[in-house]
């Protein structure tokens, strides 16, 4: 079971087209500061803090990790219960600010959708 969530907590599939990319940190903390990322498919709760700290639960267990934003990727690298997810640098996008999406490998794999609230 587990190993299935973390499958998804790097990848989901993305549903809207209406995307804009968020190429520079500024932006992407003025899109997600404060706010919770969440995608109830997964029952997954994440806060992206100004500090490089990531912090949230899925399916009841704590997720943690660290951030940071490097050629206008989000960078991160987390841990769910012990299960280590691997550093990777992920494309942002957002619609309408409601919505964010990261994709992995630079924008070259699968996404995650966040509704922020």
């Amino acid at each position: 079971m587990r190993a299935l969530l973390a499958f998804l907590l790097a990848t989901s599939p993305a549903f809207a087209n209406d995307y804009q990319p968020v190429m520079d940190k500024d932006a992407f903390l003025e899109l997600v500061a404060g706010k919770e990322l969440r995608n109830g498919l997964y029952d997954l709760s994440l806060f992206v803090t100004p500090d490089g700290q990531i912090n949230g639960d899925a399916l009841g267990w704590k997720i943690t990790g660290t951030w940071s934003w490097k050629d206008g990727y989000f960078c991160r690298e987390m841990d769910w219960e012990g299960y280590a997810i691997p550093y990777d640098c992920q494309l942002v996008e957002a619609n309408d600010g409601r919505i964010v999406r990261f994709t992995v490998g630079r924008g070259t794999g699968d996404s995650a959708q966040f509704r922020l609230r």
